[in-house]
C-alpha cells in the first residue's frame, strides 16, 4: 500500500491536471493534506486519530478555517475510498459540527473608494503607464465585484472591448463562469486608453493587467496598489481586494437591485452566499422605512 504521503501527491496531481482544479484549490488541499500527514505522521487516521485530529484543529485555527481543513481531508478520503485505497471510511462514523459565528462582509465608506480613485486620478499624467493602470486596476474592483485571482486571471479571451461595451468572462470558483457587461462612458474610454497603451504586452502575454516589469499581475501587487493609494489619502482603514466586492454587492442591493441578480453579478452558486449582505443593508432599510412609509406624512396630536 503507498505511503499517505504519496497518494496525497497523487491526489493533488489529479485534481490539476485531470479535473483541472483552480490553483487556489490546490494550494489549499496541499496545506491543509500536508498539515494532517504531518500530525498523523503519515499513517492513516482511524475514528479515534480524526477526533484527536479535530480537537487539535479546534485548539489552533478558527472555526472558519476547521471547516475548510477538515472539508479538505474528507474530500481526499472520499477519493481514497472510490480508488479502491480505504476499505472503510472513518468519516462515515463521524458527526462533526462546528458552530461559528457569522461575519458580516465588511465594506469600504462611499468617502474611502471616491477619495482612493480620485488620489490615483490626479496622480496621473499623460503617458504615465503605472498610474493608468492602478487606475485600471481599482476601476475595475469597484465596478464588476470580481475576485481578486478573477481580475488578475483577465485575459485576451475572456477580456473583450467593443464600441457597445466592455464584457468581461469571468471563470469563478468551481470554474463556474459568468458575464459581466460594462457600458459605463466614462470607464469604456479609460479601459480603451488602457489597452491603446499596454497593446504590445497584451498581444504577445495575452493577460490584460502588468506589473512594473511586464510580468502578468498577481493578488500581491493589486494589494500593493490599494496600499499605496491608501497612504497618499491618510486614510487609516484596512482596505482589501475582497472588500471592494463586498462594498459592490452591498451598493447594489441599497440601490434596490434584486438580490438574484446580485447572486448572478457575484457568481455565487447559492443564493444564501448572497444573503449575507443583507444583514449589511439594515440600516439603509431602517432609513427607507422611515422615508418612505405613508405614516412618517400623518400628524396627530393627543
Amino acid at each position: 500500500m503507498q505511503t499517505l504521503s504519496s497518494l496525497i501527491a497523487n491526489y493533488l496531481e489529479t485534481g490539476q491536471h485531470e479535473k483541472q482544479l483552480s490553483p487556489d484549490t490546490i494550494k489549499a488541499y496541499r496545506i491543509d493534506l500536508k498539515q494532517f500527514s504531518y500530525f498523523t505522521k503519515d499513517m492513516w487516521a482511524d475514528k479515534d486519530m480524526l477526533d484527536q485530529y479535530i480537537k487539535y484543529l479546534n485548539q489552533h485555527f478558527a472555526p472558519r478555517s476547521v471547516k475548510r481543513k477538515l472539508a479538505s481531508v474528507r474530500a481526499f478520503y472520499h477519493e481514497m475510498e472510490i480508488l479502491g485505497e480505504l476499505s472503510e471510511n472513518p468519516f462515515d462514523k463521524l458527526h462533526i459540527r462546528i458552530h461559528s459565528p457569522q461575519q458580516l462582509p465588511r465594506i469600504i465608506p462611499e468617502q474611502i473608494v471616491q477619495s482612493l480613485l480620485q488620489s490615483a486620478y490626479d496622480a496621473y499624467t499623460p503617458g504615465c503607464r503605472e498610474v493608468l493602470r492602478d487606475i485600471m486596476v481599482l476601476e475595475l474592483l469597484f465596478s464588476t465585484g470580481l475576485r481578486v485571482s478573477e481580475l488578475c486571471a483577465l485575459s485576451l479571451d475572456t477580456f473583450l472591448l467593443s464600441e457597445s461595451g466592455l464584457r468581461l468572462l469571468v471563470k469563478g470558483k468551481g470554474r463556474k463562469e459568468r458575464i459581466l457587461q460594462i457600458t459605463t462612458p466614462e470607464l469604456l474610454q479609460i479601459t480603451k486608453t488602457y489597452c491603446d497603451m499596454f497593446s504590445k504586452e497584451i498581444q504577445e502575454q495575452g493577460a490584460i493587467l502588468f506589473n512594473r516589469r511586464g510580468c502578468p499581475l498577481s493578488p500581491q501587487s493589486v494589494r500593493r496598489i490599494i496600499n499605496k493609494y491608501l497612504s497618499q489619502i491618510d486614510a487609516s482603514s484596512h482596505v482589501t481586494p475582497h472588500m471592494f466586492r463586498h462594498t459592490f454587492a452591498t451598493s447594489l442591493l441599497e440601490a434596490g437591485m434584486d438580490i438574484r441578480y446580485i447572486q448572478s453579478l457575484l457568481g455565487h452558486s447559492s443564493i444564501s452566499t448572497t444573503q449575507i449582505y443583507t444583514h449589511v443593508t439594515t440600516r439603509q432599510q431602517t432609513l427607507l422605512l422611515a422615508e418612505k412609509h405613508p405614516r412618517g406624512k400623518m400628524t396627530f396630536s393627543l
